[in-house]
């Protein structure tokens, strides 16, 4: 098994190879990923994360020798997750991929008819590739399909010559209209040739060049509502995990939906961000929502824990999140002992990242122990 070391400084392994794996806003930093699971952690514990993201802290502990629950209702993030800790065969993902790419002839009339955004995102053969897949990979349900989905999510846009479009930002998709213009301005109206097939296939080959991660088989990626999915749990799983290890969304900053919706496109959603706008808001900018959320999904988590466990929380150093975070820990783990200390933080925060500049920028760690 690869050195953490190696992990984290090199590419030289197949677990720093995948740990990598996908754009995403707000991920945890991987050396702060694997320090955590590290110092809060042994060998065969298991360890939750009801707000996953991209899933970095589920798989820190996988490749160290821990199982974990990772839960993000985010399907981008979830693909990236489910891929990298447990990816298909490189051999039956080719496979997919040839299939897909074999059909994509099939959708030249739903192309005639397509946006102009997406005419001049795309060239005529990309596009018609992304439609093939759009409709016939079954993510939700065949790891094959997700292994090949998670990729295409990967490279759907970003700089010209290092995706599938015209030139773009690879984390956040900006809108039709400023996109439209944009090209206009800077004469880049017509989208790069590319033969999607050999340019997935040939970062595929390199996705896999040097092996699968090894991880625990035990890990589970779940995609889908925590406040529901951990319900459940509590029927099954009390006293099991000895980390929960977590950073959820920051209140009235993070919209991952409208940010990330080209990517809901391609995953069968709906073709224009604008529809997207206002899916989720309540949840992360209503305050009583936003608390409520919190407060239901720790309280689940609080019968999930061991006697003996601890709860490493990172969260946003702004008035209303903090103190609604460190209110709601404390309401529902009453018997531990609080620390709290600065974010040692090199990446941009959630804030940074949503373009709110104005508000007080860091993060804070909340670490909680029974006393």
């Amino acid at each position: 098994m690869s050195t953490i070391n190696d992990i984290l400084h090199t590419q030289s392994t197949a677990e720093s190879r995948w740990a990598r794996l996908g754009p995403y806003y707000a991920m945890f930093p991987l050396e702060f990923a694997f320090e955590t699971v590290e110092e809060y952690s042994n060998k065969g514990d298991f360890i939750i994360d009801p707000f996953a993201g991209r899933f970095s802290s589920i798989f820190a502990g996988s490749v160290t020798g821990r199982k974990g629950v990772g839960i993000e209702i985010n399907p981008v993030g979830w693909l990236y997750g489910k891929t990298k800790i447990h990816p298909a065969p490189m051999v039956q993902v080719l496979e997919k991929l040839k299939l897909i790419y074999h059909k994509r002839n099939n959708y030249k009339k739903t192309l005639e008819n397509m946006p102009v955004f997406y005419r001049l995102c795309f060239c005529d053969d990309v596009l018609k590739f992304l439609l093939s897949a759009r409709r016939n990979l079954q993510w939700k349900t065949n790891k094959v399909d997700a292994t090949l989905m998670s990729i295409i999510l990967v490279y759907l846009h970003g700089k010209i010559g290092q995706s599938l479009s015209n030139q773009m930002k690879m984390t956040k998709a900006m809108g039709m209209n400023y996109s439209i213009n944009w090209w206009k301005e800077q004469n880049m109206e017509t989208p790069p040739e590319i033969n999607p097939y050999e340019f997935l296939k040939s970062r595929i080959e390199w996705r896999y060049k040097i092996g699968l991660p090894q991880t625990e088989s035990e890990t589970k990626t779940v995609l889908g509502d925590s406040t529901k999915i951990l319900l459940n749990m509590t029927k099954t799983n009390q006293d099991k995990f000895s980390l929960l290890f977590t950073s959820p969304p920051y209140c009235s900053v993070t919209n991952y939906y409208s940010d990330q919706w080209l990517r809901y496109w391609m995953l069968g959603g709906a073709g224009n961000p604008l529809c997207l706008k206002e899916k989720h808001k309540d949840r992360f900018n209503n305050k009583i929502e936003y608390a409520n959320l919190l407060d239901n999904v720790f309280k689940n988590c609080s019968y999930l824990m061991k006697k003996k466990s601890t709860i490493y929380v990172r969260t946003d150093i702004r008035q209303f999140t903090k103190d609604t975070t460190i209110n709601v820990l404390k309401s529902n783990f009453p018997d531990y002992k609080m620390y709290i200390l600065s974010a040692n933080v090199d990446k941009r925060t959630q804030t940074d990242i949503m373009g709110n500049s104005s508000l007080k920028r860091g993060e804070i760690d909340i670490i909680m122990q029974r006393k």
